[in-house]
């Protein structure tokens, strides 16, 4: 199975047609849903509404109609699918929509319901999945999770905390997201993680401050409640309490003591010095609030939806190693994407729609300077790209596509879709004195004319761009060619050339190569992601201070608490 590759289209089918059985490690997915809008509108009965149970770009709407009765016909009729779905869940998607009805809420469950089934499929059975979501449906989404997974494979329901405060005048605050986590069976990868101390219990437990160094400590007992080898011997004048042993060695003790980590009380009794900053923290509890994305933050892509870089780094270090597998079916700006990639895991990535395909090769470039991403399901000649076009949504969809072609932002950045006054896209560039300028981009999948080129030259005039270009899936006329010619040229003083100011080119150029006559600065598409450096989880082969500490310092559970009277 191929790895490190996108796939664009509806994650559904591209799970049950490249997907192999039992091949991924970590399944992370955040599927959209508008938990803002009230529940009157989410629960209102849809019957008779025509529309399909479909996702737009950027809007987190489902809809009750013929896509979602054709699943719940599948999730409940043994003889459409054929056993892959269990009894448990077939029984609970009737329940719920005897008991909700049929609205977006229930089209929502309906169609995540037959992609939970799959990506159960593809798990490893020592893999995890991670269902993020909201208040809004987690209670639905984990008895179907129950049903799927096994309630006795539930791990945990995760609280993160996104915002820090959020105002409501009609109820408390809402600022905080649901993580469900289950694991595919009883034995899975798992690697503790840790938090930070909590201020009280650092000041009442490491309550030393070393002079010189400033460095917390407290005071451990070396002894223990029963014998492991030669540990009753007197050391420095000293003995074990009555009934305990030495916890170490002689050969240990004394590397302690050189190493200064023993301190002898007033009474000769020796106790090891435990330093706060060599502690790997609290094992990490299921309420998370240490992790925000910052509203200023260089992070930030402008995607609505967008989740911390740190939250999957978390997530995928818990739950996979080195060279495992991390599948995201709903990747957006493709978050776990970049933290899989930068944690050295291999990555498959899916979405639904080409803007997000574009902005996450955008981020892979910034980021890991990775230029060329495979991308599955894209079209790769002129009569693919008309089924684009011609598809649901495909104006939009193939209006991003084409856009990514000349690396051109959609206008309105990318929560907005469709033509603003006949241009769908901009690049910007620096010419003499830094000064912006702009090209306009538009697009056009069906019959194209002159007058269409008079309305570009118009747009360019209006907003004083330098260059337009337009995008043609259908072979231009010499009359547009004419038309073009006659927006003369445009003359870049740092370049000292000169630059057609229209230029008309076809989606069939574009695929066997052709590019823009740009001048060579040209600015980023999408806001740039920082750039990260890949690393390892564990300290190298030749990090001799870690592995000697590992071995040499004492272990938790090798000693009883202390008793500092």
């Amino acid at each position: 199975m191929e790895t490190n590759v996108l796939y664009y289209g509806d994650n559904l089918e591209i799970l049950r047609r490249y997907i192999q059985d039992e091949s991924v490690d970590l399944v992370y997915l955040d599927p959209p849903f508008n938990s803002q809008r009230d529940y009157n509108v989410i629960f209102k009965s849809e019957a008779g509404r025509r529309s399909d149970a479909q996702l737009l770009a950027f809007e987190d709407t489902w809809h009750w109609g013929p896509s979602a009765e054709a699943t719940y016909a599948y999730l409940t009729n043994t003889a459409r699918h054929e056993g892959r779905v269990p009894d448990t869940v077939s029984s609970l998607i009737a329940a719920l929509r005897k008991g909700i009805g049929e609205n977006q809420m229930m089209a929502y469950l309906v169609e995540m319901s037959v992609r939970l089934v799959e990506l159960r499929r593809v798990l490893k059975t020592t893999g995890s999945l991670y269902l993020h979501c909201d208040p809004t449906a987690s209670h639905y989404l984990k008895v179907i999770m129950d049903g799927i997974f096994g309630a006795v494979n539930f791990r945990n329901e995760i609280t993160w905390k996104r915002f820090s405060a959020k105002n409501d005048p009609h109820r408390y605050g809402r600022n905080h997201d649901v993580i469900l986590f289950y694991s595919r069976g009883p034995t899975m990868t798992w690697n503790v993680e840790y938090g930070p101390f909590e201020a009280d219990y650092v000041e009442e437990n490491y309550r030393y401050v070393e002079p010189g160094t400033g460095r917390r400590y407290r005071l451990s007992d070396l002894t223990a409640n029963k014998p492991g080898g030669d540990v009753d011997y007197e050391w420095h004048g000293m003995r074990p309490y009555k009934g305990r042993h030495w916890a170490f060695s002689r050969a240990n003790m004394d590397k302690f003591l050189e190493a200064g980590r023993i301190v002898f009380r007033k009474t000769g009794m020796p106790v090891y010095k435990r330093y706060l900053d060599e502690q790997p923290g609290v094992p990490l509890q299921d309420i998370w609030t240490d992790i925000r994305l910052q509203a200023g933050s260089r992070e930030r892509l402008g995607y609505p939806t967008q989740k911390p870089l740190e939250l999957l780094e978390r997530i995928i270090n818990a739950s996979s190693n080195p060279g495992d597998t991390i599948l995201d079916p709903f990747c957006g700006c493709g978050t776990a994407i970049v933290a899989a990639q930068k944690l050295q895991r291999r990555w498959i990535g899916i979405d639904i729609t080409y803007l997000a395909i574009a902005v996450m090769r955008a981020r892979l470039k910034d980021t890991f300077a990775i230029e060329d991403v495979p991308v599955v399901g894209q079209p790769t000649e002129v009569e693919g790209a008309r089924q684009l076009a011609q598809s649901t949504e495909g104006r939009y969809q193939f209006q991003w596509w084409a856009l990514a072609l000349v690396d051109a932002q959609p206008l309105g950045g990318v929560e907005k879709k469709g033509a603003d006054r006949g241009i769908d896209g901009i690049i910007t560039f620096t010419d003499k004195h830094g000064e912006l300028q702009s090209v306009l981009v538009s697009v056009k999948s069906g019959h194209v004319n002159s007058s269409m080129v008079r309305d570009l030259k118009g747009a360019m005039d209006r907003d004083k761009a330098a260059i337009g270009l337009f995008l043609s899936l259908d072979e231009p006329s010499k009359e547009m060619h004419l038309e073009a010619d006659t927006a003369g040229l445009w003359r870049s003083e740092v370049w000292k050339r000169d630059y057609p100011r229209i230029q008309i080119i076809t989606i069939g150029e574009l695929l066997a190569g052709k590019k823009p006559q740009l001048p060579p600065f040209v600015m980023p598409t999408y806001q740039q992601a920082p750039k990260v450096s890949a690393h390892a989880d564990q300290p190298g082969l030749f990090d001799v201070d870690q592995r000697l500490k590992k071995v040499a310092e004492p272990r938790p559970h090798d000693y009883v608490a202390e008793n500092d009277s």
